[in-house]
């Protein structure tokens, strides 16, 4: 039978320090496939995600809708599922809460990089958008870099109130800040996830900062300024999650940073690091992490 899985299911089933390591796996392993996505256009600024990917053992597809203008309402902005089969037998194995995969595999995506790169990974944090990708992150920095201290900015006071609770309650310090400069320069860690509907972050940040933009996964969206972009690039280093970034990275694109210089989260797991030098992560999403948390659901704790 096909075992339904709801948000809390997922998530029990997705500890975010195993799924880094399920990531890691998956990004060692040759048999994996990830074919191209499939991004259609909706009316009204929607999208429709159709997203394949399989290994040996398992095949799945991502099928989500991105609403934007879901924002501020009850509505979440990304809905759908992560529908994961068996290779050998056909048999459609489990369903999963795609937005509980999206936020859980994304934050754990970041995590790895900031365990691999990050100069500092103690904290502070600054979080910038206090959304579902906003808690994830919390979430999983606290528990798997064990960080205690952390800002929070959103356009939304509410949102970053709210926030800044969900950190208390898991024994953190948290501060809600109106303006992300009031605290950048201090922060080691920074990840920013917002809708990417315009620029949230500029200016001086921290010599050694490893900073991870999340939130623009299409060429026409943006979080970081682009002289902020092109500063990082010069004095440090540009890390993506997969080649895909090289026609979605809209944060390097606009940027007009040369693909040709970016380095691939799989890349940086056989390369030498780099100490102290300033890091730009730039994330788009990807159907490989999707498979590594299905992989990570089929596996007994």
């Amino acid at each position: 039978m096909t075992a339904l899985l709801d948000a809390a299911a997922t998530a029990a089933r997705l500890p975010y320090n195993r799924l880094v390591r399920s990531v890691e796996d998956l990004l060692r392993d040759d048999t994996v496939q990830v074919p191209a996505r499939l991004v259609q256009p909706l009316a009204g600024g929607a999208s429709l995600f159709v997203m394949p990917a399989l290994d040996t053992q398992l095949a799945i597809t991502k099928l989500i809708t991105y609403t934007p203008a879901n924002a501020g309402t009850p509505r979440p902005a990304i809905q759908g599922d992560v529908v994961v089969f068996d290779v050998a037998t056909g048999v459609r194995r489990w369903v999963l809460d795609g937005p509980t995969v999206t936020a859980r595999r994304t934050a754990a995506v970041s995590l790895l990089a900031a365990q691999r790169l990050a100069a500092l990974p103690k904290g502070p944090m600054l979080i910038v958008g206090a959304g579902v990708q906003g808690r994830a992150h919390l979430e999983a920095f606290a528990q798997g870099l064990g960080i205690r201290e952390f800002f929070i900015a959103s356009r939304t006071a509410d949102s970053a109130l709210a926030l800044a609770a969900h950190a208390a309650a898991m024994g953190c310090e948290a501060q809600v800040v109106a303006d992300p400069a009031q605290v950048q320069a201090d922060c080691p860690l920074i990840v920013t996830c917002t809708p990417a509907s315009a620029v949230v972050l500029r200016g001086d940040l921290h010599p050694q900062v490893w900073l991870a933009a999340v939130g623009a996964f299409k060429s026409e969206m943006i979080e970081i300024d682009p002289s902020l972009t092109r500063a990082l690039a010069a004095c440090g280093r540009v890390v993506v999650d997969t080649q895909e970034a090289e026609h979605e990275a809209g944060d390097l694109l606009q940027a007009g940073l040369s693909a040709g210089h970016w380095q691939t989260l799989a890349q940086v797991l056989v390369s030498k690091p780099v100490p102290g030098a300033p890091v730009l992560f730039k994330s788009c999403g990807w159907a490989g992490w999707d498979l590594a948390a299905a992989r990570l659901v089929g596996r007994r704790p």
